[in-house]
């Protein structure tokens, strides 16, 4: 699905975010607006107008507050936050940039003001963590107090805590579900402020987020589910087969071994010359190809930044150890893998993973003719909350 860019990556970072419109993130007139001014390919130009828009409808969030009109403050700060995000994306090439912590800055305030419009239902949390803390969010259904299933939920390769509200915090809490969401280490204020890069063995990440859930009344300790995102469809994986307090859990999309997705999406003269050890050629293969390639320039970018490592090769050999192989046996709880048909980043790993399971498993295909085959079915966010929240209250017997 193209919408508003002919380039892949522009367009597909559009629907993603355009797809929050489904629960207030974004606006389609403002989001369609912003796109018509980017050059296409340009990580400059999407800066400047995201950058634009997101200082746009800061104003008028704050103009609104102002005047005590809180609703209306509290949906444009929402759809600020996403704004200032999307200003961020592309500018990882340079781990220095100034922009990096200022626009993500913005987008975690915005959004807190939001958070505290809404009230006690979205509370801002910090999940102790090997010396420091991870910064989360815990919605709640009410302040009844009632213990309820709860969601644990991290993102992948590029997430923030912020958008997975939209992709889960949302739809949990409209069918009474509670959900901690956190950022980990590679990932939103850990990797910008803490400079916490990736690791491979998140089950040292998510335990501390299961800890820490459990310390609240709110939460049915036998009603524990895990969620990851994107590249948090390994990860989640990867700390289900440790961590077994988990009553299910779901890999959306589906990540068996990312090192092999990496290598898979790379040119073959590329990876010919990594194997014989020539990282040197390498690398200006890839310098080459990133040229016309702004998905490939994002990857190279985006990996060795949140990875902390100072080259690409460096980048691809240290995702050999995110794998599945021999562990996904090790899982005991049902799972839901999710696949979607056009996945630009993960095709065919949703399969792989689905066939290593030894539990009892679900895999949900989604496609075009639903317009739901984005990677994360990004764009159509209804159809796969119905399938995901659908499985889990009947793995739950809810």
């Amino acid at each position: 699905m193209k919408v508003g860019f002919k380039d892949e990556s522009f367009a597909f970072e559009f629907v993603r975010n355009l797809g929050f419109m489904y629960y207030g993130g974004a606006d389609l007139g403002e989001m369609v607006a912003t796109a018509g001014q980017i050059a296409e390919g340009d990580f400059e130009s999407w800066y400047t107008e995201w950058d634009k828009r997101a200082r746009r409808v800061l104003s008028r969030a704050d103009a609104a507050l102002g005047a005590r009109h809180l609703v209306s403050a509290r949906e444009a700060y929402l759809r600020a936050s996403t704004y200032f995000r999307m200003a961020d994306f592309y500018l990882h090439g340079n781990p220095e940039d100034p922009r990096i912590l200022s626009a993500s800055k913005a987008s975690e305030e915005a959004y807190a003001k939001a958070a505290k419009l809404t009230g006690s239902t979205w509370e801002p949390v910090q999940i102790p963590y090997e010396g420091t803390t991870l910064p989360g969010y815990f919605y709640k259904v009410d302040d009844s107090g009632k213990p309820r299933p709860t969601i644990v939920f991290h993102g992948g390769f590029d997430s923030s805590r912020e958008e997975l509200f939209y992709f889960g915090g949302a739809p949990a809490t409209r069918r009474g579900y509670n959900c901690l969401t956190f950022d980990g280490p590679g990932q939103g204020m850990p990797i910008r402020e803490g400079k916490l890069p990736f690791r491979y063995d998140w089950e040292k990440v998510v335990t501390p987020a299961v800890d820490y859930a459990l310390t609240r009344p709110e939460v049915d300790k036998d009603k524990l589910v895990l969620l990851g995102m994107s590249l948090g469809g390994y990860l989640a994986a990867r700390a289900a087969a440790f961590e077994h307090r988990f009553k299910a859990a779901i890999f959306y999309d589906g990540v068996y071994d990312f090192g092999e997705s990496t290598r898979a999406s790379l040119p073959k003269d590329a990876i010919s010359a990594l194997d014989a050890g020539d990282k040197n050629r390498f690398e200006k293969i890839i310098n080459e190809a990133m040229k016309n390639n702004t998905a490939l320039r994002w990857s190279v970018t985006q990996g060795n930044w949140s990875f902390g490592v100072s080259s690409f090769a460096d980048f691809v050999a240290s995702t050999a150890k995110y794998t599945m192989n021999g562990l996904a046996d090790q899982i005991q709880c049902p799972c839901l893998v999710m696949e979607a048909e056009a996945d630009m980043f993960f095709r065919g790993q949703p399969q792989r993973i689905y066939d290593a399971l030894q539990v009892p498993k679900q895999l949900a295909r989604f496609t075009s003719e639903d317009g739901a085959e984005n990677h994360c079915q990004s764009g159509a966010l209804a159809y796969k909350d119905q399938v995901v929240f659908d499985w889990l209250d009947e793995t739950l017997k809810l």
